[in-house]
């Protein structure tokens, strides 16, 4: 499955993930649902799927998941899963860290 790496969000922030699925349908094709999960990839969150905000939106053949929340330090893998127009079944997965100022900032001399 390939993976999309999202830039680094400041915890307390709210991130539109976006999941282009353009790639994988047909022509005439359109995604007729979409789920979402949250996992663990890095670090520790009991609650992952608590980053979740609210449900997927589609929009042609992009899936958007907000994401909000999270602890710092965690790198987070969040997958949506597609239905298709065609009975087809995709799937796209993103890896997210959450970080605060201080984290975001150290190390590039400011």
């Amino acid at each position: 499955m390939p993976y999309i790496i999202f830039p680094q969000i400041e915890v307390g922030e709210t991130f539109p993930a976006e999941f282009d699925f353009g790639a994988y349908l047909a022509v005439g094709e359109t995604i007729s649902g979409a789920t979402s999960e949250a996992s663990v990839f890095a670090g520790t969150d009991p609650s992952p799927s608590s980053i979740l905000d609210g449900v997927s939106t589609i929009s042609g053949s992009v899936v958007t998941q907000k994401v909000t929340g999270g602890i710092s330090g965690v790198i987070y893998n969040v997958t949506v899963v597609v239905t298709t127009s065609a009975g087809n079944v995709f799937s796209l997965a993103g890896k997210l860290a959450y970080t605060t100022q201080s984290q975001l900032f150290a190390g590039n001399g400011t």
